[in-house]
């Protein structure tokens, strides 16, 4: 029962990236030349999902509610709002500083869930590569694009 509930909670907001899709204003957009082709995303998401909902119970079965799994939920709610930002407000400038409190976040679970589950901690490493790398392209896109910010 924990693992649908775990599940369920990160496809509620992995759901944010299929309501908020890029569209036509992202193609148009200016990206740098490192930009990951389209059909990454949904890929790499897939298997960082799955890796923080098994990290989450795990942590769960460990200590239950605790500062890890705070953490756990902020970043998960973080996660969720990053693409209403980005592709719904189409505000680049607050989803890169929504995404920097993200990156906090999965650091702090990290740091966190490391006494408790080391493997936990670990699981999110890839999630952590891959939001660094989503961060620096966020901040790119927004300077390679200053008009398409709403003022």
């Amino acid at each position: 029962m924990i693992w649908l509930v775990f599940f369920g909670l990160v496809f509620v907001a992995a759901m944010s990236g299929a309501i908020f899709k890029p569209g036509d204003w992202y193609d148009d957009l200016e990206k740098p030349s490192w930009n990951p082709p389209n059909w990454a995303f949904p890929v790499v998401w897939t298997v960082l999902y799955v890796m923080i909902a098994i990290a989450g119970v795990w942590v769960w079965r460990a200590e239950g509610f605790g500062v890890a799994m705070a953490f756990w939920g902020a970043q998960l709610v973080l996660n969720a709002l990053w693409s209403a930002l980005f592709f719904g407000l189409r505000r680049m400038d607050w989803a890169f500083y929504e995404v920097s409190l993200l990156w906090v976040s999965i650091v702090g679970f990290m740091v966190t869930a490391w006494p408790v589950s080391p493997m936990a901690a670990l699981l999110f490493v890839p999630y952590l590569a891959w939001v660094t790398t989503a961060a620096t392209l966020n901040r790119t896109v927004w300077r390679m694009n200053p008009g398409a910010v709403p003022a």
